[in-house]
């Protein structure tokens, strides 16, 4: 048995601790549905209870970014990739992060609301609406697609009124 000095990184803790929760889903509609329904499980487990204006928020954000992946971001036979980030301090922001595989694609928001007849092109509208930030970029790694991501902060937010309005 030998020792490796060379080796003598000490593992680092988290600036803040935080819970995580992340999976590889088909891209298809039943994915965005499992998306949704597992991050908001894990919402609940979490501290952040079913109906709150915090928890619908989160997973609204959940469905949204991954619909659009799915939507937009599908490469025949590539799954996309969900990442809930929730810290324990009950007043820190979550972030929620959807890769998919398909990086030519850029997300931009409509720049008006669609008419009352038409059926889509209220995805990222909405995540403008109800996120506090949004934004995307490259997959980590050098790898094909790219990461969509939005951060709420878990503070007094009433979503009700932000739908309301759309």
């Amino acid at each position: 048995m030998t020792s490796n000095p060379a080796n003598t990184a000490t593992p680092t803790q988290p600036a803040t601790p935080a819970h995580h929760f992340e999976m590889r889903l088909t891209s298809t509609p039943r994915g965005v549905r499992l998306a949704r329904a597992l991050c908001a499980e894990r919402l609940h487990a979490w501290g952040i209870p079913y109906g709150s204006e915090a928890h619908d928020t989160i997973a609204l954000l959940v469905a949204e970014l991954s619909a659009n992946a799915v939507q937009h971001g599908r490469v025949p036979g590539r799954d996309f990739h969900v990442r809930l980030t929730v810290p324990v301090q009950p007043l820190a922001s979550a972030r929620i992060e959807v890769t998919d595989t398909r990086g030519e694609r850029t997300p931009e928001p409509a720049p008006c609301l669609p008419g009352p007849d038409r059926t889509e092109g209220r995805g990222l509208l909405l995540v403008a609406a109800l996120a506090d930030r949004w934004g995307w970029g490259p997959r980590p790694g050098g790898a094909p697609g790219k990461i969509v991501w939005a951060e709420c902060d878990r503070q007094s937010q009433d979503a009700r009124a932000v739908l309301g309005h759309m």
